[in-house]
């Protein structure tokens, strides 16, 4: 992470913090409406990947406020949405392995039980397969100056494979928790039941499955080869 994203996610952490009490005004006052906005015309120039950096931390944060609104336009919410869904799974991971090394049960904590590492090795590989489907779709984003066209196949690819893992990630979160994950003393649900809102936001897994199904026909076996290869170089 470059000095320059590392401190936009300092400030949002800080202005997220503030807002988690106080609504969205703080981060409308901060700017945040205008990380998008070339310089030129008044705003941050900011890239994408500057955009999904400070929404996973919102995802974390302040998971029930307008944030990706207020930051993408309409024709990039569903960008924004695989954003917001990778920050609250990897808060779900960083909660269940915390709880995990300080609960108890027969003298040992639970993480010492092969059981628990083996469902948590199966959360970690799908919260970082859509951290990686973000970071994927956000250096495809750039590439194309934020044409959300150009980039169809890289957001039904994200947003396609982010909803498949919600119900993983929620389940066994709340399988190693029990009772407590639901409270609403623990935070635990307030980034799952935002997951399974997202889930379904700007379509849900047939929707994308079938348009990006259609993408995939429409190339052919070596058009599709031929694509991925370009893109990745």
């Amino acid at each position: 992470m470059s000095a320059a994203r590392e401190m936009l996610c300092d400030t949002a952490r800080a202005v997220f913090a503030q807002a988690a009490a106080e609504g969205i005004a703080p981060v409308e006052e901060a700017g945040f409406g205008l990380l998008l906005v070339p310089e030129e015309q008044g705003g941050f120039g900011g890239d994408w990947g500057d955009a999904s950096a400070v929404l996973q931390i919102a995802g974390v944060i302040v998971p029930e406020l307008p944030v990706a609104e207020l930051v993408a336009g309409q024709e990039l919410q569903p960008a924004a949405t695989v954003s917001l869904m990778a920050g609250a799974m990897g808060q779900a991971l960083a909660l269940s392995i915390e709880h995990v090394n300080t609960r108890q049960q027969f003298g040992r904590p639970l993480g010492k039980f092969q059981g628990v590492q083996q469902s948590l090795a199966v959360m970690a590989c799908e919260v970082r397969a859509v951290e990686a489907a973000a970071a994927a779709l956000a250096a495809r984003l750039d590439a194309v100056s934020l044409d959300p066209a150009a980039a169809d196949f890289e957001t039904a690819a994200a947003k396609l494979r982010a909803n498949r893992a919600v119900g993983v990630v929620t389940a066994i979160a709340h399988q190693v928790h029990g009772a407590i994950g639901f409270t609403e003393e623990y935070d635990l649900h307030r980034v799952t039941v935002p997951l399974m809102r997202w889930r379904g936001a700007h379509g849900n897994d047939a929707f994308w499955a079938a348009r990006l199904g259609r993408q995939v026909v429409s190339l052919g076996g070596r058009g599709l080869w031929e694509t991925m290869t370009a893109r990745g170089a």
